[in-house]
């Protein structure tokens, strides 16, 4: 089974996956972030001097698709997660389910504010990444098999399950 989680930057995608995964400790499950498949430096697009890391081209898609597709193999359910993956069809048509994670621009705008793993980031890439986000989404791979969450709140992981069906997939 593999399961699709996509949402802007800071609105928990990892942090579900995490979960999910803890919660299901007799599968085999793999948790395969986009931002862990980056293209070089030097084929990311520069704004601003700065390396505009929101926009699809920074991923390597080709790369992330193989390797969730070599992770299907070997894995009961994989987690494919980040701000792009709705974007590509050719991997959206391998997820058995669909996530995608919302947050108000004011939270966006507070856990980002408070995010250093890249550094401090400038409030003018801050607005860039939000107006990517919008434009970048992919509500046409976004259907009404989508669920879409809030995450303004914490997710109950245990209700999420349920309705994720899982044991209906993995055989």
């Amino acid at each position: 089974m593999i399961i699709g989680i996509g949402g802007v930057s800071n609105a928990g995608k990892t942090t579900l996956a995490k979960k999910l995964k803890e919660s299901l400790p007799a599968l085999k499950v793999s948790i395969l972030c986009q931002d862990d498949f980056p293209v070089s430096k030097d084929e990311i697009p520069l704004i601003q001097n700065h390396l505009d890391w929101e926009t699809p081209v920074s991923i390597d898609m080709n790369r992330y698709l193989d390797k969730v597709l070599e992770e299907a193999k070997s894995h009961d359910l994989i987690i494919a997660e980040g701000i792009f993956a709705f974007y590509d069809e050719r991997i959206v048509k391998h997820y058995d389910k669909k996530i995608f994670l919302t947050i108000s621009k004011e939270t966006f705008w507070n856990r980002k504010s408070k995010d250093f793993r890249w550094g401090k980031e400038p409030e003018w890439y801050m607005e860039h990444i939000w107006k990517s986000h919008l434009k970048c989404k992919s509500e046409k791979a976004m259907d009404n098999d989508t669920l879409i969450l809030s995450t303004e709140n914490s997710i109950d992981v245990n209700s999420l399950l349920h309705e994720l069906e899982i044991e209906k997939h993995i055989s």
